[in-house]
């Protein structure tokens, strides 16, 4: 009887051992899954999240971002304005808009004597393009990215123009020294031409210098979107057809009109006539002395036969 108790204290321990491992094991895997939902979630997250090349910033490293986007939406016109807000809103600025409607056909039907009805399908499209601070692309991004139906296609730039500012750099520098030789020459007429040549050059270096710095404080996006099918316009329209036949002609008017017109082309020849009066003088001259001359003519004297 004790034997018996014993080996069932025993089976009773191995049992619970068995429960506890199991637990822990649950609570393990309970875990893991809890910790593989989060690299999910995360994956999912980075997933919708706009390309690195939008939002990277590189220590001692200066890049000029551009973007470009060719997507479809539900209304272009909707989705221009809140782009443009959006914009606008982020620090940034627009500069081109080409919104316009593509006319695929066009049809006037005829619903009554006065009355008719213009079907227009078309299909609207805009061409954008807008800058913003270079802070704010990525941002700008997601913002135009909740805007799409189908994304037909998006590219990002980052380019690195790093040495091209400390070039930039040097030939300031450069320049500089050339103007501070020029300045040790005598006056002569090579001076002078020396002198506007380098400060052209420093002119147009300048320049470039502040177009690199306006392009790396400011990324430029192109936006291409259009509606993905086609619009229906009914426009209320007058019945031109039958306003046409209904004034087309009118044969009292008419009759009246070309009588008066008749009329007024007998002033206008006679006045013509009166107004060559010297050429119908001389041709009446003319005519005169012809006739003349053929009446006192000599006749020729018969030959006898």
């Amino acid at each position: 009887m004790k034997t018996t108790y014993i080996k069932l204290s025993l089976s009773a321990v191995l049992l619970l051992g068995i429960y506890s491992c199991k637990k822990g094991e649950a609570s393990v895997h309970s875990t893991e899954s809890a910790d593989y939902a989060v690299a999910d979630s995360a994956a999912v997250a980075i997933s919708d999240s706009v390309s690195s090349a939008a939002t990277m910033t590189v220590k001692d490293k200066q890049f000029i971002k551009t973007a470009d986007v060719n997507m479809e939406v539900k209304d272009v016109y909707e989705a221009t304005i809140s782009i443009e807000k959006s914009v606008q809103d982020l620090g940034g600025f627009v500069t081109h808009s080409n919104l316009h409607s593509n006319i695929i056909s066009e049809d006037t039907y005829n619903t009554s004597n006065d009355n008719a009805m213009l079907i227009k399908k078309y299909q609207t499209e805009n061409t954008m393009q807008v800058r913003v601070p270079t802070e704010k692309l990525g941002k700008l991004l997601l913002i135009i990215n909740d805007k799409k139906l189908f994304l037909n296609s998006r590219i990002i730039n980052a380019e690195d123009v790093t040495s091209n500012i400390r070039y930039a750099e040097m030939e300031g520098k450069r320049i500089k020294k050339t103007g501070e030789n020029i300045e040790q020459l005598k006056t002569n007429k090579d001076k002078v031409k020396l002198d506007n040549d380098n400060m052209a050059e420093g002119n147009l270096q300048q320049l470039a210098n502040m177009d690199t710095t306006d392009n790396i404080k400011y990324s430029t996006i192109d936006i291409y979107i259009k509606e993905p099918k086609l619009r229906i316009a009914e426009i209320a329209v007058t019945n031109t057809g039958n306003i046409d036949n209904k004034y087309k002609f009118n044969f009292i008017y008419d009759a009246k009109n070309a009588f008066v017109e008749g009329f007024y082309l007998i002033q206008k020849i006679v006045v013509g006539l009166i107004t060559i009066w010297p050429l119908l003088l001389i041709l009446g001259v003319i005519v005169y002395f012809l006739r003349k001359r053929k009446l006192t003519k000599p006749e020729h004297a018969k030959i006898p036969e």
